[in-house]
């Protein structure tokens, strides 16, 4: 099939086709026969094509009914493509993956900058299914994962993303890469999955409730950040587990660590479940 739609808003498109930023993709993602690659969003098919010369088994998961039938008829022949009509936010992620390899899985993707934050939280959901993530990312949301406590950019991404995996910054894409041509930089990070989280934390869904309200409202102090959200404590007893933590409740939240999150999380988890 030679037609291809237009790129559409409302799927907030930019079809990469610069084929030497197309092959340093190939390459951070390094496929081996043996690997088995979830691509969300293939698109047009520019890094489906790529990825399917290595050799490894491909499942492209894509939104766009009227890209669906033509990635599917260009790749017809091979039985290790397999092309799903699907929205990755409201898909079983367990229930797609497990069902066709049990092993862990890498992941290639140029997120949609207006789902990447929520793409990124559905694979934070789980973890244990995967062993690589190379994205390509809004710029300013990559600075974000990336940062290091206490800049401007750290984050509830910030925090999220490096409890489970080693994350680099790999290179920056420039606009002209993509048509339609963006406003902005991207930029390619690659995810290196943990073997178990980087500090331990006794509950996550917890620990995530006391970073989001951390960083609630970035101007105020981690204190009046976290007497306001609902944690199941009293202000005396959020003392006391500030205190028990050994963390200043003046501080802000993006001055904070990861072990220093967890050490909060644990402490306020342990007085509200007493």
């Amino acid at each position: 099939m030679s037609w291809m739609p237009r790129a559409k808003k409302a799927l907030s498109q930019n079809f990469l086709n610069d084929q030497g930023v197309l092959a340093r993709i190939v390459e951070t993602v390094d496929p081996e026969p043996a690997d088995h690659i979830l691509e969300v969003g293939p698109g047009r098919g520019a890094l489906t094509r790529l990825l399917v010369e290595q050799g490894a088994q491909l499942l492209a998961v894509e939104l766009d009914r009227q890209l669906v039938p033509i990635l599917r008829h260009e790749f017809a022949g091979n039985p290790k493509v397999e092309v799903v009509e699907a929205d990755i936010l409201k898909t079983d992620l367990p229930t797609l993956l497990s069902s066709r390899w049990q092993g862990k899985w890498k992941v290639a993707a140029n997120l949609p900058y207006n789902i990447s934050s929520q793409v990124l939280f559905q694979f934070l959901d789980h973890t244990a299914l995967f062993s690589e993530l190379v994205l390509m990312l809004q710029r300013e949301v990559g600075e974000r994962i990336a940062a290091p406590p206490d800049c401007k950019d750290y984050g509830i991404l910030s925090v999220f993303c490096q409890l489970h995996f080693d994350i680099s910054r790999e290179f920056i894409v420039k606009p002209g890469a993509f048509r339609p041509v963006p406003k902005v930089d991207s930029v390619v990070l690659k995810f290196r999955a943990l073997a178990k989280p980087r500090v331990e934390v006794t509950d996550e869904r917890f620990f995530r409730l006391v970073v989001k309200a951390a960083f609630s409202q970035r101007r105020k102090t981690l204190w009046n950040c976290l007497k306001s959200a609902e944690l199941g404590v009293d202000e005396a007893t959020l003392q006391a587990a500030l205190r028990q933590a050994g963390i200043e409740p003046g501080r802000r939240g993006e001055t904070l660590s990861l072990a220093e999150f967890a050490r909060l999380a644990d402490a306020i988890y342990s007085f509200a479940n007493r």
